[in-house]
């Protein structure tokens, strides 16, 4: 009778702090938009810009995180897949349930170099993981000169664009950068909370942890650009929102995989070819859906949504073995 009431009460706690963490990472997101949407205006950087770095690099967070830390730890194996399966999960998921609820506006500058500069280095991930079977320190250095490739082209593109919008006066710099902080450390605290508490009330409900990782776990590590590319996008900073995401998936690929092959050699499984390939496709399927009349629509959200669906699918039967 006690140990039963006992679990009750656990999972009570565990519901109240993923409110906890729900609340934190949409305030946290509404913070951290705005932060970075004042300073982009105050110093005349396009949003685009602040979307692809400042906002990409800190709702990527928990990714660089749990593989630089199972990197250290002599556990390298889980960061492909965390890599490859927050990319998939960024674009078919997070793009197309925001282009569901509105039309994203997609920059020029993005259709030309950021797409196609996301699906090459994929394809480059994908060519040197299934050549040696992992990543090692060679690769892991190559994909850091595409990094500072990568981040030289923004900085150029800093320089010989201005932001449309005009300076936020209303507030100061200081209180700007204040909620940039704030906003991205309620971000990545909200999803820690939110991933460890669904996490708890998943296991209390007997669901296996190959199920909590496929679902619970991919899912919340990619709260944070979800919420901030949604706030985004209902603020009408639609830059920030395709930039985070686009971004964010660049950067998971050179900086979290290229910082992990640094430290030790990263595995690449063979079921990781077929996540590659997804990966790659879905980011064919972002670009052929803009290149018509520069916006991510429904209609190409909806196919985006499905084809998760299909993959997820596919993922849950090939773990119960009933491919």
């Amino acid at each position: 009778m006690w140990r039963h009431a006992e679990k009750k009460m656990d999972v009570l706690i565990a519901i109240a702090l993923l409110v906890v963490g729900f609340v934190l990472l949409i305030k946290g997101a509404d913070c951290f938009v705005d932060g970075a949407a004042g300073i982009a205006a105050r110093f005349g950087i396009p949003q685009l810009v602040i979307g692809l770095t400042i906002v990409a690099m800190g709702t990527s967070a928990p990714e660089a995180a749990v593989s630089i830390t199972a990197a250290r730890n002599g556990n390298a194996g889980i960061t492909v897949g965390n890599v490859l399966g927050s990319n998939i999960m960024n674009v078919l998921v997070i793009l197309g349930i925001t282009s569901i609820i509105t039309a994203i506006a997609v920059q020029k500058s993005t259709i030309r170099y950021e797409l196609p500069f996301m699906l090459a280095i994929t394809v480059v991930l994908l060519v040197f993981g299934w050549t040696g079977g992992e990543i090692i320190l060679g690769e892991g250095i190559a994909l850091w000169v595409l990094f500072l490739v990568y981040l030289a082209y923004l900085f150029i593109m800093a320089k010989n664009s201005q932001a449309e919008e005009e300076e936020e006066k209303k507030r100061p710099l200081w209180l700007q950068i204040v909620m940039l902080i704030i906003g991205a450390a309620a971000i990545v605290f909200g999803s820690d909370l939110t991933v460890d508490n669904a996490t708890i009330i998943a296991q209390k409900c007997h669901m296996s942890e190959s199920l909590i990782g496929l679902t619970i776990v991919a899912f919340g590590t990619s709260l944070p650009e979800l919420v901030t590319s949604v706030t985004a996008a209902k603020k009408g900073k639609a830059d920030i929102a395709i930039g985070n995401i686009v971004g964010s998936n660049i950067f998971n690929i050179l900086f979290v995989t290229g910082t992990t092959a640094l430290i030790i050699p990263v595995q690449f499984a063979e079921s990781f070819i077929l996540d590659s390939v997804v990966a790659i496709a879905a980011g064919i399927l972002l670009w052929v859906g803009v290149l018509k009349d520069q916006k991510l629509k429904r209609p190409v959200g909806v196919i985006m949504l499905v084809g998760y669906g299909i993959y997820f699918a596919y993922l849950l039967m090939q773990n119960y073995g009933m491919l």
